[in-house]
This record gives structure tokens, sequence and C-alpha cells, in this order.
């Protein structure tokens, strides 16, 4: 991906999350919100041999599993570093998990 700012809007099962990706040469931050934009836990991935090493910046309540899901596929994917913060009004069930991952992979790998 070229450096710069990205937006995409992902509806799934009437909720609506804003994704925010900031790339830079070296990584990426990503912020995912339910609704309303706002910093949610924050995990850190970096990818610097076969297995990401991962830290947490803000702990989180719920949801903590998929963040570092998602951070560590793509700092593995750009060998760099990830950035990730998600915002959710409610918890994620499987499905709507899976289809963000989906959708946010994906924008990526274009």
């Amino acid at each position: 991906m070229e450096p710069g700012c990205n937006t995409k809007t992902i509806a799934y099962e009437n909720r609506t999350f804003l994704v925010n990706m900031l790339n830079f040469e070296n990584g990426m931050i990503i912020s995912i919100s339910e609704n309303s934009l706002k910093i949610g836990p924050m995990l850190i991935s970096i990818s610097s041999g076969p297995v990401p090493s991962t830290s947490v910046i803000i702990p989180a309540k719920s949801e903590e599993l998929f963040l570092k899901l998602l951070s560590e596929k793509i700092s593995s994917f750009l060998k760099g570093i990830c950035i990730v913060t998600g915002n959710f009004e409610k918890p994620l069930d499987n499905e709507t998990t899976k289809q963000l991952m989906h959708e946010i992979v994906g924008e990526i790998k274009q």
C-alpha cells in the first residue's frame, strides 16, 4: 500500500464499523470504531522474525484476541509494525469478527 490514509466503512448485521488505516513505509496504524470515533484498547505487533512480538499498550476488557490476531497478521504481511485500536459498543460475535478480519486484511492486500 502507498503511504497515506485510507478510510473504509464496514456494515454487517445492523452494525457499522469505521476503519481508518494510516500507512507508513515500515508499518501501519489501524483504528476500528463502531458508530463513533473513539480510541479503545490498543496493541502493537512487530514482525522481526518468524513470529510477531505483540505488546498491549491500552488493556482490553474484551476483544483483545481479535485485536491481537489482526495486529499480528498485518505486521507479518507487511514485515513491519502494526498498531491496532478498537472501540466496540457491544462484544463481537464470531461471524462479525470473521467479516471484519476478512474486509480489513483484504483492503491491505490490495
